[in-house]
């Protein structure tokens, strides 16, 4: 599918197909070790600095190397929230509002009640050219958080859903696939800190490959 004529996705009504077939991915607890090449492990925010990709140069002359990068770092409070069986996301730092996920066939999710999810089924993951990310949790809670190493031509057999169990976080370096920290259950404040820029490369994985990512809760 050529998708470079695809409009933005729809984040609070993406309209996903009923009875898509599901891609497990595998699930790895998060270490300095697992997360290599990847990102972070975050033990104090304060400490963590975010890296700021230069502008590419469009053609054989280069950027100055006083320029492209100055863009800076926004933050702000990104809230992870489980209303029944759709995760919802909000993004402070950039003014972002999302369906991060569902525990049951989209078709099939409903929000009026309180039982706690048994799995995440993600649709869409993006990454950002411009910059990292940081995610840290204002309160100790598990998350998890799906990565994916660089390249556009990324497939969703790429993802890992890596496990926290609350007490750090996770910095993602630039171009690394991810969508939001998911909350275990309930809802659930990260600091999320990223570059101010906020470009961002979309995959859709029903309309892409015709599934859903999924793991376990």
């Amino acid at each position: 599918m050529d998708v470079r004529s695809v409009e933005a996705p729809n984040y609070l009504n993406p309209d996903i197909p009923a009875q898509l077939p599901r891609k497990t991915m595998p699930l790895v607890e998060a270490s300095a070790q697992s997360l290599k090449g990847y990102g972070l492990l975050v033990n104090d925010p304060a400490q963590c600095e975010i890296e700021i990709t230069r502008w590419p140069a469009q053609g054989w002359r280069p950027v100055d190397p006083d320029s492209g990068d100055e863009g800076g770092v926004t933050e702000g409070v990104f809230h992870s929230e489980w209303k029944g069986d759709v995760l919802y996301g909000r993004n402070g730092a950039v003014g972002g509002h999302y369906i991060l996920g569902y525990g049951a066939d989209p078709q099939a999710a409903r929000e009026g009640h309180a039982e706690p999810p048994e799995r995440i089924l993600m649709w869409h993951a993006n990454y950002h050219p411009d910059g990292g990310q940081l995610f840290f949790p204002l309160s100790p809670a598990p998350f998890v958080v799906p990565l994916a190493l660089p390249g556009d031509d990324v497939t969703p057999e790429d993802f890992v859903c890596f496990r926290f169990d609350g007490t750090k976080g996770l910095y993602i370096h630039p171009n690394i696939w991810h969508e939001g920290a998911f909350a275990c259950a309930g809802q659930q404040r990260f600091l999320d800190r990223q570059g101010r820029v906020h470009a961002r490369v979309s995959v859709d994985f029903p309309r892409e490959f015709g599934v859903l990512l999924e793991a376990p809760l």
